[in-house]
């Protein structure tokens, strides 16, 4: 058995002892969705950091990096660019105290907005969660030098992330995220000099890859490379400025002072961890490309692993491939928790009008957790590409929820006509132009997966933005009632 294997495996089966040992302690149903609102600062930087930095990072990025060079840093810049926005919400949105997005949603627009909000979370988020069990499945591949399959280390992958979210919920998941964390920081800090250094440094690289490999965007990257760029920015910026496991651990937080520190905190780990991914990524790829074949579907994502194995002294190479295998665990964990706390909450608890015992209701979203896990590792085994599966599950996301999300917390004009109608045509469109390349009898010509060479992003955001401004102004203001809770009265 591969040493790499058996130190992962001692890990894993380390984090599964002490969620067990969480677990046992889990009355409420509080304790399981928002750990009892008790995180200190220091414990969410490390679980925020574990949220973002997934798959989408170590994988996705990684195949991005492999085919357009440091542009892909677009891909990653949104989300910075996001989390500086969400610094100044994240006060409000802990103070707000509640569950789910769907909570605020209700609140604001009436309950079809809490439904429609939820059915295109949990599409997003059972697709981020489905490349989340891929990457596993990758990274057992990687370090068992092809003993285990892609498609058992899929299999593999899915049943740890399922097990663990179900064992402990949120508790599980915050603690779990910062020896997690810990190591991320670490092997990406550790690893970078020496990929740099094996691939012979930046003139070996220059040498050995196109220049648009090191240009701010890639001129073969799409039909129009710009477009292409600035769409993977925005999806990740309206992703992560509405996204409910960010706004779960917010509400998680034990002040509204702890929430807010964690969130500047959180802004430079990201920062640091996705631009040193993306320059391993490069500089690996640029030593390591012969043996890489971009035609495949997924082979780019591989690359990270394969620098783990090859290119850095073993130590280091085992911390690279834990914090691979620790984002793809701390990832799976929320946003595989997120859509079964919203099932609970945005629709039994709302509209069956049940109400079991706590611990009833804690074993109800176990159940939960199992089913949806079910269904997205059966979507990770039709999945081609991690890529596009991350930007359309950015995308529905981005556009179907937090222009409505936003506007709630900071546009008294918007109305409950205007939130609605903005979730509704972000949602369709957005699956429009998704399924439109895939339907062959239209001959729609499709470039890099986009119809007519235009990211997805730009039409669905379009229609969300639009129909939110346009619905609102034409409808009645909402009443000052209405949004008291909001916008609340500053005392005299």
């Amino acid at each position: 058995m591969s040493t790499y294997l058996i130190i992962i495996l001692a890990y894993l089966i380390a984090l599964t002892v002490l969620n067990f040992i969480r677990s046992r302690k889990i009355k409420s149903q509080e304790q399981f969705m928002v750990a009892g609102r008790s995180l200190k600062w220091q414990v969410m930087v490390f679980t925020l950091i574990c949220t973002w930095i997934g798959s989408g990072t170590f994988i996705s990025g990684a195949e991005f990096a492999s085919k357009a060079g440091f542009s892909a840093l677009w891909l990653a810049g949104g989300a910075w660019v996001g989390i500086i926005l969400i610094y100044f919400l994240a006060a409000k949105i802990h103070t707000f105290g509640q569950y789910t997005v769907g909570d605020v949603l209700e609140v604001r627009y009436g309950p079809a907005a809490r439904v429609f909000g939820a059915i295109a979370l949990i599409m997003s988020f059972v697709s981020i969660v489905s490349y989340q069990f891929v990457a596993g499945g990758f990274i057992l591949n990687v370090i068992t030098d092809g003993k285990i399959s892609e498609a058992t280390g899929t299999l593999i992958a899915a049943a740890f992330v399922i097990l663990f979210t179900a064992l402990g919920g949120m508790v599980a998941i915050a603690y779990t995220d910062l020896p997690n964390g810990i190591i991320i920081v670490l092997a990406c800090l550790l690893a970078v000099p020496f990929v740099i250094g094996a691939s012979g440094g930046l003139p070996a690289a220059k040498a050995a890859l196109e220049p648009g490999y090191f240009a701010v965007v890639n001129s073969q990257f799409g039909a129009h490379p710009w477009l292409k760029a600035i769409g993977y920015f925005l999806s990740t910026m309206f992703l992560l400025l509405g996204v409910q496991s960010m706004y779960q651990k917010f509400y998680s937080a034990k002040s509204a002072k702890d929430a807010k520190k964690a969130v500047a905190w959180w802004t430079v780990g990201t920062i640091f961890v996705e631009t040193v991914v993306v320059v391993i990524a490069v500089f690996a790829f640029s030593k390591l490309q012969g043996q890489i074949d971009l035609s495949v579907p997924k082979a780019g994502g591989k690359v990270v692993l394969m620098a783990a194995k090859q290119l850095v002294p073993f130590p280091v190479g085992v911390l690279l491939l834990g914090a691979a295998c620790a984002v793809v665990i701390s990832t799976g964990m929320n946003y595989l928790l997120s859509p079964s706390t919203t099932l609970m909450r945005d629709i039994y608890q709302r509209f069956m009008k049940k109400t079991p015992g706590e611990k009833n209701m804690v074993a109800l979203q176990k159940v939960l957790i199992v089913a949806i896990g079910v269904v997205a590792f059966l979507l990770a085994t039709q999945l081609k590409s991690v890529l596009e599966m991350s930007f359309f599950a950015y995308t529905i996301y981005g556009v179907a929820i937090t222009p409505a999300l936003l506007a709630a917390l900071a546009w008294k004009r918007v109305t409950k006509a205007g939130g609605l109608a903005s979730i509704i045509s972000g949602t369709v469109v957005c699956l429009v132009f998704f399924a439109l390349p895939k339907i062959k009898s239209l001959s729609i010509p499709v470039i890099e997966g986009d119809p007519w060479g235009i990211p997805l992003i730009y039409p669905a955001l379009f229609a969300s933005l639009a129909a939110l401004v346009i619905v609102s102004l034409l409808t009645p203001k909402p009443k000052p009632e209405e949004l008291e809770r909001f916008f609340p009265k500053k005392p005299q």
